[in-house]
């Protein structure tokens, strides 16, 4: 009886703490998206202080993501070899700093250095910190947990959408690059009292892979080629709407530089985030009664945001565009809660960070190309016409997806 009270009393305070691990990673997302998102809303500003063309403000976020694919699947093979939570708190101190030092840029070189050096930082947290959180969290909340912890990249998201449309317009583009440096040098302090320490035991009965070999193990798994494609489509979705949109409005709907920083980010962000915890609660309890309960949640979110990113591209209503922006960041998010899921369904426990680092890989390569050819094919075809290939290739996601077959739940 004593014991089984103890034992019980030790889960239930495991339990805990895998919420208190989800709390504070929040806070990590919110502020690796709130840095790329303010570069995006400033764009005029930085065009006209640095005097930068289109083609080179895309080449701010193209600088961002190549690093960032380059670096991640070294990053998250380094989180599963060496400990997620070790990771975690070296990339946060370099983005801080990093973040801190982007206010003294002065020419194009310069700005381009520090979004390189971001990718080097931010490419370590994500595959560290959602391996961290499917280490602690049980299968049946899995999903949630992981929607509960991307909730903040939208926020992230938002708040440098509508707020770094703000702020530049009344205290220039510089002064949000220091106050966030110096916010995220407080912040590892705090992850370093709280998370040392609770790094949790990996498993015992495999050898650590090499790189190598745990890439060529975790191509050669089934479905995992297929996650890659998918991935990526969605990114190139995500990052053409992340770096563009902002612009698209302030120039097609004459939208105000604040509100244009606003709509770009708010419609599809607070949807997402309700997309995330019902898409994260439906594929929890889905996942009860059918191995593929996450993968179809994934599905119907691919085929509900592929149209209505069509449309945000095609209308020149302000309504419809509202519309589409809502149900697309809807869509999203059901997707998005269940990637890490999913991919636990196909890849053991210390291959995980790996393997998302090797999405990530996929996912930003597509997004810096879109990013740049966005910006030089913007007097072509024009934004919209961008938005509306984005939104084919999510239409091919959904049928690869619904195609897919996984035999275990994470």
């Amino acid at each position: 009886m004593v014991e089984t009270e103890t034992q019980r009393n030790k889960e239930a305070g495991v339990g805990a703490y895998a919420w208190v691990i989800v709390a504070l990673l929040w806070v990590v997302a919110l502020l690796n998206y709130l840095d790329r998102q303010i570069v995006f809303s400033v764009f005029p500003l930085l065009r006209a202080d640095l005097r930068l063309s289109d083609a080179e403000l895309g080449l701010l976020g193209s600088a961002f993501l190549w690093v960032y694919a380059f670096l991640s699947p070294i990053s998250g093979f380094l989180a599963d070899r060496f400990g997620r939570v070790r990771i975690i708190i070296v990339s946060l101190l370099v983005w801080s700093l990093v973040t801190w030092l982007t206010r003294y840029a002065r020419s194009f070189d310069e700005l381009i250095a520090t979004r390189a050096l971001m990718g080097l930082s931010e490419a370590c947290y994500i595959p560290a910190a959602l391996a961290l959180i499917a280490d602690y969290h049980a299968k049946g909340r899995l999903s949630l947990a992981t929607g509960i912890h991307t909730s903040g990249i939208y926020v992230g998201i938002i708040l440098g959408g509508a707020g770094g449309g703000w702020m530049g317009e009344r205290y220039g583009w510089r002064f949000a690059f220091a106050a966030l440096g110096a916010f995220g040098v407080v912040y590892t302090l705090l992850l370093l009292l709280t998370l040392r320490g609770k790094e949790p035991a990996m498993r015992e009965e495999a050898a650590k892979p090499q790189f190598w070999r745990a890439l060529g193990e975790l191509l050669s798994l089934p479905g995992f080629k297929s996650l890659l494609l998918v991935f990526a489509s969605f990114s190139l979705a995500n990052w053409a709407i992340y770096t563009w949109l902002p612009a698209y409005l302030y120039e097609r709907f004459n939208m105000k530089l604040a509100a244009a920083g606003f709509s770009a980010t708010f419609y599809i962000q607070v949807a997402s985030f309700g997309g995330i915890l019902l898409g994260g609660w439906l594929a929890d309890r889905w996942s009860q009664v059918s191995a593929r309960g996450r993968l179809l949640t994934q599905c119907i979110g691919a085929a509900l945001a592929a149209p209505c990113l069509f449309l945000v591209g095609f209308t020149a209503s302000t309504a419809l565009l509202i519309a589409g922006l809502i149900l697309f960041g809807l869509g999203r998010g059901f997707y998005d809660c269940n990637t890490m899921p999913v991919l636990s369904q196909i890849a053991r426990s210390d291959l995980r960070s790996t393997g998302y680092g090797i999405l990530n890989m996929a996912g930003t390569m597509t997004g810096g190309f879109i990013a740049a050819v966005a910006g030089a094919m913007k007097n072509r075809i024009g934004l919209g016409g961008v938005f509306q290939i984005a939104a084919l290739l999510l239409l091919v996601s959904a049928v690869t997806l619904i195609r897919l077959r996984v035999e275990r739940d994470a």
